[in-house]
């Protein structure tokens, strides 16, 4: 059985920015990231990818490349938690730790919809979800002649919230700018009560979505995807549509897989009721072990899971941590920061930055609920370089 000072779970973003941050606090501190994985992504290109606007290839690295140095690699998985006695269970054996970072990120059910992970890819089916499908989107966005386009949000919480709309906003662009607008039948189908939770954000949204003649349906949940036949199933779940039954046909459907908590961490002592770890919303300490953290789509935050958010949480991890470590209290707290860089076409994007209680938190000196150039070249340009360059090296 091996020990070490700091374990994190976890080598995605969170993992990564938490330990380099630490690192450059302390030199001496002894850090071990579990996490298997051979491969790192930048996952918010994928909307642009899907898009037809970013090499796919440019968002991939090796693990090895982004591992700070300094830092011990436990290339397995991990499967349980014993916080009582500060271990953890791997695939090989068990580890223990002083303090434990948690911050495996989130999981993707493909299985959940029925039928969706045998069409995956094909039929016109795609996802900007993964590595492997997020190229066959623009496949499905540049072949698509007129008829029924497809854009589906389940209900469970997903990473980027912003991400089953904003690849809805390019493909209808797309079909504007090829003529094909006219001909095309653009559907939302979403498991949320409305299109975005910040109303000031939302306004412009609303105005891109009638821009597209894009129809809204709410409060419906995808259940079954016939690829061959091309028909969706959806199941109305709301006061005015509970059980109702919708069954349509498609020439594309674009869809974001219901998503949750890692199933170790959901059937964990370190979960809360919804599957999420258990963590103070200000601190990010856990509410009943004083030595875990948890930050990342893991966390039981109440906000949007985004990388945004990750920026403004590792501080306070790292902080707090460092804290409890010289045996004080934390005394750092996290506000809720995320930001959803809603892209609305090409060239055009609405950068909502936003707290726990949807309150704008806005960086930038103009307002950020227009359709901007600057802030589309942002997303495409300056974010993706700051992400392997200065994020993931602890120094944002």
């Amino acid at each position: 059985m091996s020990h070490h000072q700091i374990v994190i779970i976890g080598g995605g973003n969170a993992g990564i920015s938490t330990a380099a941050q630490l690192l450059r606090k302390n030199r001496t501190l002894d850090i071990a990231i579990i996490d298997p994985a051979d491969k790192h992504y930048y996952q918010p290109a994928w909307t642009l990818v899907g898009g037809g606007v970013f090499d796919i290839k440019k968002t991939e690295r090796s693990e090895a490349s982004v591992m700070p140095k300094g830092v011990t690699w436990i290339k397995q998985k991990a499967v349980a938690f014993k916080p009582e006695q500060n271990a953890v269970e791997l695939d090989n054996g068990v580890l223990t730790y002083d303090y434990l970072i948690v911050c495996p990120g989130i999981q993707l059910n493909w299985s959940a919809i029925k039928g969706l992970a045998e069409t995956i890819g094909k039929n016109n089916v795609c996802s900007n979800y993964s590595f492997e499908t997020a190229p066959y989107t623009f496949e499905c966005v540049k072949n698509f002649k007129g008829g029924v386009a497809l854009f589906h949000n389940p209900s469970t919480p997903v990473k980027c919230g912003g991400a089953p709309h904003k690849i809805m906003y390019l493909a209808t662009d797309y079909f504007r700018k090829h003529g094909i607008l006219p001909k095309a039948d653009v559907q939302y189908w979403s498991g949320a009560g409305k299109l975005f939770a910040v109303p000031q954000y939302e306004k412009t949204l609303l105005e891109v979505v009638k821009r597209g003649n894009i129809k809204l349906n709410f409060m419906y949940n995808l259940t079954e995807i016939d690829g061959p036949n091309k028909t969706a199933t959806f199941v109305g779940f709301g006061e005015n549509n509970k059980d109702e039954v919708k069954t349509v046909k498609f020439d594309m459907i674009h869809v974001t897989p219901p998503q949750s908590a890692p199933d170790f961490i959901r059937n964990s002592p370190l979960a809360n009721s919804g599957g999420w770890v258990d963590v103070d919303k200000s601190t990010l300490q856990h509410v009943r072990y004083a030595n875990v953290f948890s930050l990342g789509d893991a966390s039981g935050l109440p906000i949007s899971k985004t990388g945004a958010a990750i920026r403004k949480q590792a501080p306070v991890v790292v902080e707090n941590l460092l804290n409890l470590i010289a045996g004080q209290q934390p005394s750092a707290t996290y506000l809720g920061y995320t930001s959803c860089p809603l892209v609305t076409g090409y060239g055009k994007l609405v950068l909502a930055e936003f707290d726990y209680d949807n309150q704008p938190m806005e960086t930038f000196p103009f307002d950020q609920s227009k359709e901007r150039w600057s802030m589309y070249q942002l997303k495409r340009e300056v974010l993706p370089r700051m992400y392997w360059s200065a994020i993931l090296k602890g120094l944002a």
